[in-house]
């Protein structure tokens, strides 16, 4: 029954849209309405604002981090394992890409990815900004950047928690981000996928 109970939290916390959230705080369109109609922080960057974008960001991240952080400091006092940790983590990313507060169309899930991450490992959590900065830098996609740090991500996992509940967890976000960008491979192959910075035609 606890467990239920937090997994159900978890999956409400992910469902909350910060991009939905910091677009009618500073007054912007619904991220919904514009460029990939998708409610992440790159989305709401083509608004040509910066500080909705990081607002976005930070609190997409954050609800992911605050989710599993919660369960491992409680998990210990309630008696539950790493597979309750995953299972919660699980279900703060599920929330976000399938919130309820949204009819079930949420983001993509790169950021909520990352505080899952970082709460597990913050090493982990750095790599995958590393990788992303790095790829995005390059090659200036960040659907590129975000594929990259997923199929990273697993790897990472292995090595810093081993073959663990919380590993499986990492490798199911990892196909799920890589299936939510599967309109930026297909831009990606296509070349017509927008670059950072640049905004994409309704």
């Amino acid at each position: 029954m606890t467990l239920a109970v937090f997994i159900l939290l978890a999956y409400l916390l992910g469902s909350i849209s910060f991009g939905v959230l910091a677009s009618w705080f500073f007054h912007l369109p619904d991220p919904r309405t514009y460029g990939s109609r998708n409610p992440g922080a790159t989305n709401v960057l083509r608004s040509g604002k910066k500080a909705p974008a990081v607002f976005t960001l930070l609190g997409d991240a954050g609800k992911g981090w605050l989710a599993v952080e919660l369960a491992q400091h409680f998990a210990p006092v309630l008696q539950l394992g790493s597979e309750a940790i995953a299972a919660v983590a699980l279900a703060v990313f599920l929330g976000h890409l399938f919130p309820v507060f949204l009819r079930f169309r949420g983001g993509k899930g790169v950021a909520t990815a990352l505080g899952v991450l970082l709460a597990f490992n913050p090493w982990m959590g750095l790599l995958a900004v590393a990788i992303w900065i790095t790829v995005a830098a390059v090659w200036r996609f960040s659907s590129l950047a975000a594929l990259a740090a997923a199929g990273f991500a697993p790897v990472y996992a292995i090595f810093f928690l081993g073959f663990d509940a919380r590993t499986f967890a990492v490798f199911v976000m990892s196909l799920l981000l890589i299936w939510r960008h599967k309109s930026n491979i297909a831009g990606l192959i296509a070349g017509n996928e927008p670059r950072i910075g640049k905004r994409r035609a309704s």
